[in-house]
């Protein structure tokens, strides 16, 4: 079931911090809904243009690692980022600070050395930044070349570009399931109700959500107690070893963060759901309000009805017999014929 909304993806854009776990958790989320790439880019850049200066770097941390993840699964992203990069960064560009900058060419070179991008597109990307920096300095500076990047490594087994000192938060998905009664779906102004079969269908998607997922979460279960045992680490004697636990642990990551990205998209499914219900709900209580107005219209107008019916009754009552009324004819001769006024 798709849920995705621009104004889904612009509260969450909204809601964004520098935190890996805000990035990772969001990229899953729009990977999810891959089949709206096209307006979830144009959604992005319109953003990231509104975003306060200390955020934009943001946004390119959160395109970086939706185009990295996303490759494995259709190029979707890679295409539809690919017509507005230059503009993104050449705005970025023009708010960047010295570690700004940095962040931005050791990105590029991560790009250019995973062919994210062709070398001739980078370049393009990189030209158009020199000439912001050319004209805030003042002076020419030399064309940025392509260069051995600096990155970090998450724990998912990939890497993104991250900042330096910065006190983890709670994720998107803790804030998702811990949220209270002052969900959305009850403030947000009424739309227009889904119809039945729509709800129903709805409904019965739910039961194959990840959350039923048993092999998935069977799987998980069964995952090794050295993806999560740090005493392994002081085990380790030689290359071999390392690289086998680091490749058991690389597998284990990605598959819970898959089924994490699945757990996003289905309580987002479900709130959907909630929004749904809530709207048929009171589509329902408006037309049971309506029907009981009706009915007592209804009981009205037979009340009325039924005290003429029996006071007409009772006219018809008080009428006399006329077949005991005298009669008015008497003696008189009867009316003469056709044929007789003619002879």
């Amino acid at each position: 079931m798709s849920t995705f909304s621009e104004s889904a993806l612009i509260k969450k854009l909204g809601e964004l911090n520098t935190t890996q776990q805000s990035i990772q958790t969001l990229s899953l989320w729009v990977i999810h809904h891959r089949k709206h790439a096209k307006i979830i880019v144009q959604v992005w850049q319109t953003e990231l243009i509104k975003a306060k200066i200390k955020k934009k770097l943001t946004f390119l941390y959160l395109a970086n690692d939706v185009i990295q993840n996303s490759r494995k699964k259709g190029a979707e992203f890679t295409k539809a980022f690919g017509g507005v990069l230059i503009t993104a960064f050449t705005h970025v560009s023009k708010h960047a600070d010295e570690k700004t900058k940095n962040s931005i060419e050791r990105m590029l070179n991560i790009w250019f050395e995973r062919k994210i991008y062709d070398k001739e597109y980078i370049n393009q990307i990189k030209q158009s930044i020199n000439k912001i920096y050319q004209s805030k300095l003042g002076k020419s500076t030399q064309p940025a070349t392509v260069s051995k990047p600096s990155v970090s490594k998450r724990s998912s087994g990939t890497e993104i570009p991250t900042q330096k000192d910065i006190v983890p938060k709670r994720s998107r998905l803790e804030e998702l399931i811990v949220e209270n009664a002052d969900d959305d779906y009850l403030t947000l102004s009424p739309r227009d109700p889904p119809e039945a079969e729509d709800l129903a269908k709805s409904l019965l998607e739910l039961e194959s959500a990840a959350s039923s997922d048993a092999v998935i979460r069977e799987k998980i279960a069964s995952l090794p107690s050295e993806v999560q045992d740090v005493s392994r680490l002081e085990k380790i004697t030689d290359q071999a070893t390392a690289d086998q636990l680091l490749k058991t642990v690389d597998e284990a990551c990605m598959l819970l963060a898959e089924y994490n990205g699945r757990l996003v998209a289905e309580i987002e499914d479900r709130r959907q759901v909630a929004r749904m219900l809530a709207d048929y709900v009171r589509q329902q209580r408006s037309l049971l309000q309506e029907s009981e107005q009706k009915l007592a219209d209804y009981r009205d107008k037979l009340s009325k009805v039924s005290e003429v019916r029996k006071e007409l009754k009772s006219h018809i009552q008080n009428l006399p017999d006329l077949t005991m009324l005298p009669s008015v004819t008497g003696g008189l001769a009867p009316l003469p014929s056709a044929g007789d006024l003619f002879n």
